[in-house]
């Protein structure tokens, strides 16, 4: 397959795991009365749930890993149609849940985002962002790995996006941060109220810096559009 077939084939396998994930979620929340997790006791004690929760999380990211090793033909290609495939997953996981569930209500829902290492909350639009970036960047680094981009990321893009992520990840766990040294009841029953979305704002644009540097690239590389009848020979 070309590289756009193989696209929409990681694609498909994505959006289909989504629905899984999103199944899986609308079981275990409906057991233990938590479709909305924004309640009180967020976390409750449900017997061996929380093991098996977080091994179906890294499940999940071993998953979409190997779909795009299998995917792809050089490594950039495979760690691209990884992001992808993450990518395009956690949005359709939020799609299908507001199609079996009617929530979330807004993309300003609070959610639980992970729970390896500490419980990660945010709004719904936080990872949904993420992911689209995401989508933008592995898109570019599968389509274009036979196209010689000069001005690829270089170690200065990466470092910025590599502390754009320490900065989400920051975000994300501030108040679990705050409250771990009370032990896992604390963290059970922890409801954050504010949501820092100018220090996320900053690791986003952080997050971007190779996709801006591609776009950058390309858009210099774009054709000149010639006016007053001028002969391009």
């Amino acid at each position: 397959m070309n590289n756009s077939k193989t696209w929409g084939v990681v694609a498909l396998y994505a959006t289909a795991m989504a629905w899984v994930e999103a199944a899986v979620v609308f079981y275990l929340r409906t057991m233990i009365d938590r479709i909305e997790p924004y309640q009180a006791t967020p976390l409750p004690v449900a017997g061996g749930f929380g093991f098996a929760e977080m091994m179906r999380e890294l499940s999940t990211l071993v998953m979409l890993l190997t779909v795009g090793l299998l995917a792809g033909r050089t490594w950039r290609s495979r760690i691209g149609y990884s992001v992808i495939a993450f990518g395009i997953w956690d949005i359709f996981y939020y799609i299908f849940l507001k199609v079996m569930t009617g929530w979330p209500h807004s993309l300003l829902d609070w959610d639980i985002l992970f729970l390896i290492p500490l419980p990660w909350w945010g709004p719904v639009l936080a990872p949904v962002m993420i992911a689209a970036l995401m989508i933008l960047w592995g898109t570019f680094a599968s389509q274009l790995e036979d196209i010689s981009i000069s001005a690829a990321p270089g170690w200065k893009a990466w470092l910025l996006n590599g502390i754009g992520i320490l900065l989400a990840l920051y975000v994300f766990m501030t108040d679990t941060l705050r409250v771990s040294g009370g032990g896992v009841n604390a963290l059970r029953e922890l409801l954050p109220v504010v949501f820092n979305w100018p220090l996320f704002l900053v690791a986003w644009l952080l997050m971007a810096a190779p996709v801006i540097v591609i776009l950058r690239e390309l858009w210099s590389r774009r054709p000149i559009q010639l006016t007053g009848g001028e002969n391009p020979a």
